[in-house]
């Protein structure tokens, strides 16, 4: 029979009863753990991982009362909520077990004992063991699911070469452990990606993390990510998991790990490199089965050249690179992006608009986009709420004036520059010819032979 992995603590005065416990049991359990006082349990405790204990009720010479089995009892569920207790006993008082279930016991075991019996037992009080910890993590991810998560992840859209170069990347390492940097600007979708990998690998029905090391205050880093015991601080009221270890299984995404300060590099870096975790407040290193995604907008590699990055994280981190394209490279992606957030917002907001004039196409495809797919999100959803058109129309877009002066000043052709003038100057005065006209210096005849001319 192949041994269960899981860890016993075995606790009475008596050597026999320690010796002939941990016979029966090890050839069951990985590791059996034996000590003749409790005086000890507080170090086992914090020291590792404790499924089960199996605690005899008296300790003192000549009593009987079983008082200080329901102490340490007590004591134990305090320290480790997830471990169970089985209490011991040469003196079956009904009442005392009562007492013992009543104050948290999985369940009582007299002395001396069928081994049959003992084992049933004890791997019941494992498997509880094993429920206990798996529920905290899922209590504590569906708290951070209706807090931080989308109920559905975006889809990735696009069909340009450079979003196509990111998309093959990305399949071919999803469904690997590999760890993989996302870097691209704000509103590229790095998330989004790091979610869809995490959904075509292997650990798919397992967590997905979603740190934003941005807007987490350094204080709190280490208590977030690794989480801490009851007393670690003064407002640690409880024993509390990390990012880390409620990633378990799963995948952690560490966003804008660009902002993550030198000092607390190391600490990720240790970490990274052992997959271990050390709680705040304790001794014991626990270990972590997670893939690592990591992303930023920053120029990491310059920041590695000025010394304002750990060059040897950045070698843990990037297994694979994965470069996400600005909205300003991928223009034949634009009108698709556009028409997908129309459809989606459609139906949120109960309309029914019938897509885009070529004015607000054309519009669309020459603004910059400094805020890439996000913008474009927010651009079309304003336009939605505003509009009172069936269709929507360049003056509907509302485009920041000053951004496409900077579009316009990068474009040397000439016949595209008059095409992106005569837009802006229609947006400005929201549609009226006679207006635009004046503004470009030109009469209302020659402004519709150019509208004629660019199909606009």
């Amino acid at each position: 029979m192949r041994k269960k992995d899981a860890t016993i603590l075995i606790v009475d005065d008596d050597d026999d009863i320690l010796f002939s416990a941990r016979i029966s049991l090890k050839k069951y359990f990985s590791e059996i753990i034996t000590s003749n006082t409790p005086k000890k349990i507080t170090n086992h405790l914090t020291e590792q991982t404790i499924d089960v204990v199996l605690l005899d009720m008296n300790y003192r010479i000549g009593y009987e009362d079983g008082k200080e089995g329901l102490y340490w009892l007590k004591h134990i569920k305090e320290v480790s909520p997830e471990t169970t207790v089985i209490l011991m006993t040469a003196f079956g008082n009904v009442k005392l077990a009562v007492e013992a279930i009543k104050n948290g016991a999985t369940d009582f075991i007299l002395k001396p004992w069928n081994s049959e019996k003992l084992y049933g037992v004890v791997n019941a009080a494992v498997e509880l063991a094993r429920s206990k910890r798996k529920n905290t993590q899922l209590e504590t991810v569906q708290q951070l699911n209706d807090k931080q998560f989308h109920t559905q992840t975006e889809h990735i859209i696009g069909t340009s070469p450079a979003m196509q170069s990111a998309v093959d990347l990305a399949q071919k390492v999803a469904p690997t452990d590999a760890t993989i940097l996302i870097l691209g600007e704000n509103g590229t979708g790095k998330y989004v990606f790091a979610k869809e990998i995490h959904l075509k690998s292997e650990r798919k029905n397992h967590p997905f993390i979603h740190v934003d090391l941005g807007s987490l205050n350094e204080n709190l880093f280490e208590s977030e990510l690794f989480g801490y015991v009851k007393g670690a601080f003064t407002d640690a009221h409880k024993d509390t998991i990390g990012r880390f270890e409620l990633a378990k299984g799963g995948t952690i995404f560490l966003d804008e790990i660009g902002n993550l300060p030198l000092h607390l590099q190391s600490k990720l870096l240790t970490v990274v490199q052992n997959r271990k975790v050390t709680r705040l407040g304790e001794g014991k290193e626990r270990d972590i089965d997670v893939r690592i995604i990591c992303a930023t907008n920053a120029d990491i590699h310059q920041m590695v050249d000025e010394q304002t990055f750990r060059q040897d994280l950045l070698f843990r981190i990037n297994t694979i690179e994965l470069n996400l394209p600005p909205l300003r490279d991928r223009i034949g992606d634009i009108e698709l992006l556009a028409n997908h957030f129309l459809v989606k917002l459609n139906h949120k907001y109960r309309k029914n608009l019938n897509g885009f004039s070529k004015q607000a196409i054309n519009g669309l495809k020459n603004y910059h986009w400094p805020g890439n797919i996000r913008e474009i999100e927010h651009i079309v959803e304003r336009a939605v709420i505003v509009t009172d058109n069936t269709q929507i129309q360049l003056e509907d877009l509302h485009f920041s004036i000053k951004k496409l002066k900077a579009s316009f000043v990068k474009n040397l052709n000439l016949d595209e520059t008059e095409k992106l003038l005569i837009e802006q100057a229609l947006q400005k005065h929201q549609g009226n010819v006679s207006r635009a006209a004046k503004e470009l210096g030109i009469n209302r005849t020659a402004l519709y032979r150019r509208l004629e001319k660019h199909q606009l």
